[in-house]
C-alpha cells in the first residue's frame, strides 16, 4: 500500500503524474501474483494508480486491486495480461490503458457515479480489454456509471456473460465529448444479465456480439500472440 497520486510532490521535489503515482509497477515479463492486495490509500484525490502493469505475458490470480480514480492501469500496448478470480474497485476510469487484458471470474466494483473502463487500445491491436463471467457491483452511493469511455478513439471493451448491476446506466458506454470515437470505438457485449442488462437501450454504436463472435473471445484466443501463450494452463 502506498498513497502517492498525480500533483504530490515527492521527497526529491519532483511532481508526480498519474503515470509515476502507482504503488506497484510490474515492467517485466512472465510475471505471476496470487493472494496479494495492491492499495492506493491517497483517497480521492484525483488520479492515484494500485497497479500499473506493462510486462508481458503476466497473470494475477485471487488478486485486490483498491484505489479510487485510474486504480489500475493496463499499460504497453504490446502487453498481454490475464486477470482471474480478481476484486478491483475505484472511481473513475479504474481500469485504463493500450495492453490486451482479459478478467475472468472478476468482481468490479464502483464507488461512484463515473466510468469503469477507458482503453487506449491502439487501432492495430485486434483485441483490448475483455470481462467474461464477471461481476458489477457498486457502493450505494453509485447508481449511474457506465461500462467505459474511449481514452483514444479506438478502444476496445467487452463485457461476455457478466452480471451487470442496476448501477449500469442503460446506454452503458460515453462517448467521452468524442463524436469521432462513435466511429471507431469498439465496444460490445454478449449475454449478459441482470438488472444493469439493457441492450436494447444501448448507446447504437455499440454492439451485440454474435455467438460466432463471442466463441473466440476465449484467454487462449486472445492473449496467445505470436508465442502461443496460454495464461490458463496448468
Amino acid at each position: 500500500t502506498y498513497d502517492d497520486y498525480s500533483g504530490k510532490i515527492d521527497s526529491a521535489g519532483q511532481k508526480l503524474s498519474t503515470f509515476t503515482s502507482y504503488t506497484c509497477k510490474v515492467a517485466g515479463n512472465n510475471n505471476h501474483f496470487e493472494n496479494i492486495t495492491f492499495v492506493n490509500s491517497a483517497g480521492q484525490v484525483g488520479q492515484a494508480v494500485a497497479l500499473h502493469v506493462e510486462g508481458d505475458r503476466c497473470t494475477f490470480r485471487n488478486c485486490k486491486l483498491i484505489g479510487n480514480q485510474d486504480t489500475h492501469f493496463a499499460a504497453g500496448e504490446n502487453s498481454r495480461q490475464y486477470y482471474e478470480n480478481c476484486y478491483i474497485e475505484g472511481t473513475t476510469d479504474f481500469i485504463f490503458g493500450a495492453a490486451t487484458a482479459y478478467f475472468e471470474n472478476c468482481t468490479i466494483l464502483s464507488k461512484k457515479n463515473s466510468y469503469i473502463t477507458a482503453a487506449s487500445t491502439p487501432p492495430t491491436r485486434e483485441f483490448g480489454f475483455i470481462f467474461r463471467n464477471c461481476t458489477l457491483i457498486a457502493d450505494s452511493n453509485a447508481t449511474k456509471v457506465y461500462l467505459g469511455r474511449p481514452w483514444r478513439l479506438y478502444a476496445y471493451t467487452v463485457f461476455l456473460y457478466c452480471k451487470l448491476g442496476s448501477h449500469i446506466l442503460p446506454e452503458g458506454w460515453h462517448n467521452w465529448s468524442k463524436p469521432e470515437a462513435e466511429k471507431s470505438a469498439r465496444y460490445a457485449e454478449y449475454n449478459c444479465f441482470g438488472s444493469g442488462a439493457n441492450p436494447k437501450a444501448r448507446v447504437v454504436w455499440s454492439r451485440q456480439l454474435s455467438k460466432e463472435e463471442a466463441a473466440v473471445l476465449t484467454p487462449q484466443n486472445v492473449l496467445r500472440g505470436f508465442d502461443f501463450w496460454n495464461p490458463t494452463a496448468k
